[in-house]
């Protein structure tokens, strides 16, 4: 099957390059399952067109003239520059470099939709830009992997907890809730974007580790009862924390067996987020993995969804 991106790059290759007499850029970037290389035979059926979004220098006005139909499929070319494209996308001004604040209010999804997809033609920096959000700066990337250690470890015990009352339609919601966070420490590690939610398993099968964690986790998901999910947990919990080792980033974490305040609820626990706070240099970084490690921008995306509604986000990291 021709790819979403295939087409597109033919569109650009035999049509709209033959348009164009300025420098520029030529690319698929953002939205779509095409960008993400996800689209299947069923993407067709809504927002398949051959479609090229043309990159110009400043103050340069372009109107080529491009066929409306490519191949039997609506066709069409998008007008921006560099740095409008990314302010409108992220909030972002190109000419600077991204604070850790900024970096912490990128939503990871956009991230991705401006790192993945593809650039046919490039004479004014386009990929230049990409290549500097290509992924973390090390201490933030380090904060968040802090972060989404401490979104497990506080709930390990509680799957034992909901379970030991009778609640295991509770304790699997919990369990589900950890493989979730797991698979997100899985893409931290191996310093790739995780996609949104339609996406997520498909991204974390691709990743190297995913067919030696997915099954674990699978086991997690199939427990039925509380002692089963505690003990599938244990042992994800521990494939994922061998990946941070294997990783050599920080010494290595010793991991051992707890019971907290003696209960019967066995927990994993390795101090991930110790190790990994010695090693950040940034003062802006280490300021805010003093407080309580939130992550980013993701934990709020449903309340604050709009690309303007990252001021709001920056102000909330900057209050002492």
């Amino acid at each position: 099957m021709l790819t979403g991106l295939g087409i597109c790059r033919r569109f650009y290759e035999d049509v709209v390059r033959h348009a164009i007499n300025v420098p520029h850029g030529a690319a698929v970037l953002g939205r779509g399952s095409e960008v993400l290389g996800y689209d299947d035979a069923m993407s067709t059926d809504h927002n398949c067109e051959a479609r090229v979004q043309l990159f110009v220098p400043d103050g340069v006005e372009l109107q080529p003239d491009i066929p409306g139909e490519f191949e039997g499929r609506a066709a069409y070319v998008e007008m921006h520059t560099v740095g409008a494209y990314f302010q409108q996308q992220l909030g972002w001004d190109v000419e600077q470099e991204p604070t850790a604040g900024e970096w912490l209010t990128f939503p990871e999804q956009n991230l991705l939709m401006m790192t993945a997809g593809a650039v046919f033609h490039d004479d004014i920096g386009l990929q230049g830009v990409r290549d500097r959000l290509a992924y973390y700066p090390d201490d933030v990337w380090h904060y968040l992997m802090i972060a989404a250690w401490w979104r497990v470890h506080p709930e390990m015990n509680l799957v034992g907890r909901t379970g030991f009352v009778g609640d295991e339609v509770g304790s699997a919601l919990i369990g589900a809730q950890l493989v979730q966070d797991l698979m997100r420490l899985c893409f931290l590690i191996e310093r790739t974007y995780a996609p949104y939610s339609k996406w997520f398993g498909t991204a974390f099968g691709r990743l190297s580790c995913g067919p030696a964690i997915g099954p674990l986790l699978q086991a997690v998901l199939r427990s039925t009862t509380w002692q089963e999910r505690e003990a599938a947990l244990a042992g994800a919990y521990r494939a994922v924390g061998e990946l941070h080792n294997q990783l050599g980033i920080t010494a290595p974490v010793e991991l051992g067996v707890e019971r907290l305040w003696g209960r019967p609820f066995e927990v994993v626990w390795g101090d991930f987020p110790g190790v990994l706070a010695v090693g950040i240099e940034d003062p802006e970084v280490r300021r805010l993995a003093g407080r309580w490690p939130v992550g980013g921008i993701d934990q709020v995306r449903n309340v604050l969804h709009r690309t303007a509604d990252r001021r709001h986000l920056l102000g909330l990291l900057e209050s002492r």
